[in-house]
């Protein structure tokens, strides 16, 4: 998903959530021009994607308020715990990352408050290209902090390819900038923390398959936080059917299974209707091993070929002589990410990495 594909999202920032801005803050300084404040945050509003709304409130907050910078986040951490929406409070930090260059300490101070109401994730980015070094620095202290928000932090916002964000190029070309961070959050108490740091590991699959399999290939996956977040970090690699992942989730050895009752139903649809996936897998080996299976559909392109998408399907053991029946419906309807063009859309079950059997279904011209 974009912030462009979820009109509902930019709802967040509606004409009655600035009202509820301008009351709090009304509340915590009485002499705020919430009227000011109206008026510059609700021009063009409806043209505004999510996150340019979010910034509006920053912009419309700074315009209005005539105090230095200091001040301002006095009042604006006063702010903080009256707001009604964790992704409202995204305007906080923003407003560090705009008007706090040139404070650095106080700002970090600030980031690490504010994140715990909602995130400060694309704030802190700006003040890694500001001053890579000294920021990392902060955050390598924040991946030891008690508080689950602020370890997050840590991780979330140095990541490479953060969705809705500019790349962090350092990071980007060199992943041991930040190892220490992952390093110390690889066993974390916290699911919140965890899943950030899977997807901090996943986006550096994309750049440098080889460091992650090492660096995860030296964790103790006995410990079940630090199996999750391997698990999950390894999703893009297990998809293309990397040998080194699989081996690490333990389904590395070829599958010794047999493929039955596949079928794709209907055999043909129109756009914005589903397809069912239904098959079974048939053991033939003499123990139990552990399956990865997962499903790809060749998607039809403008110019005629088509491109596969891998989706996940479960990953479980199967005993000797064992079956097990997978079931699985999916909606074909139009994405910002993707297109869909009519003609024959082949779908594909593999197992442990490896082709088995496939099927396919038509999508009808409109």
């Amino acid at each position: 998903m974009t912030e462009q594909s979820a009109p509902a999202l930019k709802e967040i920032f509606n004409a009655e959530r600035l009202q509820h801005i301008a009351r709090e803050m009304s509340a915590v300084y009485p002499a705020f021009d919430a009227k000011g404040f109206l008026k510059h945050a609700s021009a063009g509003l409806a043209e505004l994607s999510v996150m340019q709304r979010m910034a509006r409130v920053s912009e419309s907050l700074h315009a209005v308020i005539a105090l230095d910078y200091a001040q301002t986040l006095k009042l604006l951490y006063a702010l903080a715990p009256r707001l009604n929406s964790a992704f409202v409070s995204l305007f906080l930090p923003h407003y560090v990352a705009s008007y706090g260059q040139g404070d650095f300490k106080r700002s970090m101070a600030a980031l690490k408050y504010f994140t715990t109401f909602g995130s400060a994730e694309f704030a802190i980015r700006h003040f890694l290209l500001h001053d890579f070094q000294r920021t990392l620095a902060v955050m390598q202290e924040w991946s030891l902090d008690a508080n689950e928000h602020v370890r997050r932090l840590a991780s979330e916002g140095s990541r490479p390819r953060l969705p809705w964000s500019f790349r962090l190029a350092e990071v980007q070309a060199n992943p041991e900038l930040c190892a220490s961070i992952l390093d110390n959050l690889k066993a974390d108490s916290s699911l919140y923390v965890r899943k950030s740091v899977a997807n901090h590991l996943n986006d550096i699959t994309k750049d440098h398959p080889d460091w992650v399999l090492s660096l995860i290939e030296g964790w103790n996956l006995e410990n079940p936080h630090t199996a999750w977040i391997a698990r999950h970090a390894l999703r893009s690699l297990i998809k293309q059917g990397n040998t080194r992942a699989l081996t690490l989730m333990g389904a590395g050895a070829k599958a010794e299974v047999m493929i039955g009752e596949l079928n794709v139903t209907p055999a043909a649809i129109n756009l914005g209707e589903r397809i069912t996936l239904s098959f079974t897998l048939q053991s033939t080996a003499a123990t139990t091993q552990k399956l990865v299976v997962d499903y790809a559909i060749d998607y039809v392109k403008s110019a005629g070929h088509s491109a596969s998408k891998v989706f996940k399907l479960k990953t479980f053991t199967l005993g000797a002589g064992e079956h097990h029946s997978i079931r699985r419906e999916q909606h074909i309807r139009e994405l910002t990410t993707r297109k869909h063009y009519p003609g024959r859309h082949s779908v594909h079950v593999l197992v442990n990495g490896e082709r088995l059997a496939s099927a396919g279904f038509d999508l009808l011209k409109p």
